[in-house]
């Protein structure tokens, strides 16, 4: 009997399923392993990092609420509030309290974090371009476009008891 109580035999993968499923996983490794090393090297930081950098970068007054940068960076509360703690350490990130409710914060962009971020971009977008786009065909990027906006859209429910990370 499968968790739900129900005796259905689950749907197993295809030969050619599992193939790109397997596909799929190793080259998203890969892809995430080969973007760390380079940010790692050029700036000292994971991309988990350099995204939550780039995020604010782009927010009204270089700053965001503390959840909404956690919504858009699909992670946890309490791994952005590490991440942005060392941020901070390193002078690239302040958090700020928001007048308007007495426990919300504010990430905000230091000049320092815009300087480490206009240093560190053409490296990261010259790694990102060897790794992904220079490899597929115009038709194969619009392709993948689509499959992960697909996928993306099925993999995030907006209702109110959506159990997402980022909500945690």
């Amino acid at each position: 009997m499968g968790p739900m109580g129900d005796m259905t035999e689950p749907r197993w993968l295809t030969d050619e399923e599992q193939r790109t499923w397997r596909a799929y996983l190793h080259a998203t490794t890969l892809l995430e392993d080969h973007l760390d090393r380079q940010l790692q090297r050029d700036a000292g930081m994971p991309h988990v990092y350099y995204g939550l950098l780039v995020q604010l970068s782009q927010a009204p007054r270089r700053r965001l609420r503390m959840t909404e940068l956690a919504r858009s960076a699909k992670i946890t509360r309490s791994r952005l509030s590490h991440a942005i703690a060392r941020l901070e350490k390193n002078g690239w990130v302040v958090r700020e309290n928001c007048p308007s409710d007495k426990r919300g914060q504010f990430a905000r962009l230091t000049d320092d974090g815009t300087d480490v971020l206009r240093r560190t971009a053409p490296g990261h977008v010259t790694a990102v371009r060897q790794a992904m786009f220079d490899r597929l065909s115009p038709e194969q990027m619009t392709q993948l476009g689509e499959i992960m906006r697909v996928m993306a859209e099925g993999l995030e429910p907006s209702g109110p008891d959506a159990d997402l990370p980022w909500l945690r």
